[in-house]
């Protein structure tokens, strides 16, 4: 579904990524994982557009993505969660998940009250609140939230940049489990985070990055059994299962 070739980019005089090298298959949870830093973001910005490369290939179902402006890229169905939500705080819940599905609206196919009732579906909390000012949220609230606005432009791939951050414990998995439970009702996920753990734990599969490098691919299982990322992402060796 996505491919990166060899590619390079940096802001200014400064080159974050260094040759990266990725794919990405239909129906998979990819996660990328790395100190900060590393460039997982910068490798988001690349993929929807906000940065061109200096060099390198971004192929998305065949076609370049960097003969395309930002919104060509999202009409071929990339949506992303960014990194702190993003929300549009002053509008309330509601109108924040109707600009989501902004993109939709030639669509004839789509039927918009219909994939609003299958968001809430996923997220009951969202719809007893859907009047709500989107400011006044928790933080958990306002996670979901990105996610959900994210899922109403119908993404046939789905970026989530770093969903944990700022989260307690306890929100956390309740948004991991929400990124589980939307990949089995066949979203294709990449998925950028610093917790490790969780994130191998729902995950196909894997890229280790660290200064703009790529230093580890594999399946979810094999880089959880890794002695290098057990020592730098697992704190210490694996547990074994049902531990």
């Amino acid at each position: 579904m996505l491919t990166l070739k060899g590619v390079y980019a940096g802001y200014g005089n400064i080159r974050v990524l260094k040759g990266i090298e990725l794919e990405v298959l239909e129906g998979e949870i990819v996660t990328l994982i790395g100190a900060n830093g590393a460039g997982k973001s910068t490798i988001l910005r690349v993929i929807t557009g906000m940065l061109k490369p200096e060099m390198g290939e971004v192929q998305f179902l065949g076609e370049n993505l960097l003969t395309m402006n930002i919104h060509e890229i999202a009409e071929r169905g990339i949506s992303m969660v960014p990194e702190g939500r993003r929300i549009f705080p002053r509008l309330t819940l509601l109108e924040n998940l109707e600009l989501g599905g902004f993109g939709n609206r030639k669509n004839k196919n789509i039927d918009v009250k219909a994939l609003m009732k299958e968001i809430f579906s996923i997220f009951p909390t969202l719809e007893e609140r859907r009047n709500q000012i989107a400011g006044t949220l928790s933080g958990g609230e306002q996670q979901m939230l990105a996610i959900a606005r994210a899922l109403m432009a119908t993404p046939r791939l789905l970026l989530i940049d770093e969903p944990s951050l700022g989260l307690a414990p306890l929100l956390v998995r309740r948004i991991f489990q929400v990124i589980k439970e939307i990949h089995e009702k066949g979203n294709t996920v990449l998925l950028v985070e610093q917790n490790a753990r969780l994130s191998l734990k729902i995950a196909d599969r894997g890229y280790v990055l660290s200064t703009g490098e790529i230093v580890l691919a594999g399946s979810a299982q094999e880089l959880q059994s890794n002695e290098m990322v057990q020592k730098a992402y697992l704190g210490g060796k694996s547990r074994t299962k049902g531990e």
